[in-house]
């Protein structure tokens, strides 16, 4: 089963690719990894990478398809695998399918612009370990401080409200178009990003099938 999931930065699709992940056993592909690993090793992709993230712009296409490709055809994602954060761009889109990948789901999850820039403003990151939390919803026991390994907690620069409010703009105007590129394929599926987490990821499931 390949799926991709749709939905604007901070909708929580990459909660929801990880439980999918778990649930039907298929490797979960975030590019934001991808990128974050390579930026965190100073390599010369994470570099590029990090000038595009930081301006709250999209990574080119040409940066991505290719680490993308390679990471699908490995052995692992023989029984499918859940796209996180790739295609954005009908561009992407169509290199993946002309690649001989066949998706057989796009779920977009559905959140409006302000209920993001109020979650992603909350959103904070350690600077020691790079676990993550949120102000309201995964508060640290002592405020600032993580739990994990002690260091300080951080708001990202692309978790400010006006990177958030770039970003969001960035992805209705190129991302948008992915949503009737789909919906032209006949797998689109839309879920209400608002509601519980749990209550999304039942509301996948009944769409995959249990």
């Amino acid at each position: 089963m390949k799926i991709i999931m749709l939905g604007a930065p901070g909708a929580g699709k990459g909660t929801q690719a990880k439980k999918i992940a778990a649930k039907y056993e298929i490797p979960h592909i975030s590019t934001g990894d991808i990128f974050r690993a390579n930026i965190k090793e100073g390599t010369e992709l994470g570099k590029k990478a990090k000038t595009y993230m930081d301006q709250g712009l999209l990574v080119p296409d040409e940066l991505v398809v290719d680490l993308v490709v390679d990471r699908v055809n490995q052995e692992d994602c023989k029984n499918g695998y859940v796209l996180d954060g790739f295609p954005r761009t009908i561009p992407q889109a169509e290199a993946l399918a002309e690649l001989g990948q066949k998706m057989d789901y796009a779920i977009d999850v559905d959140v409006p612009d302000e209920n993001i820039i109020h979650r992603m403003g909350g959103r904070r990151a350690c600077v020691g370990c790079g676990a993550t939390y949120h102000l309201e919803y995964a508060p640290t026991k002592v405020e600032g401080i993580c739990d994990a390994c002690g260091k300080e907690l951080i708001l990202r620069d692309d978790d400010k409200p006006e990177t958030v409010k770039k970003r969001l703009n960035v992805y209705h105007e190129q991302t948008q178009p992915l949503i009737d590129y789909y919906t032209n394929a006949g797998i689109l599926k839309t879920v209400d990003g608002t509601v519980d987490i749990d209550v999304v990821f039942q509301n996948i499931v009944e769409i995959l099938g249990a």
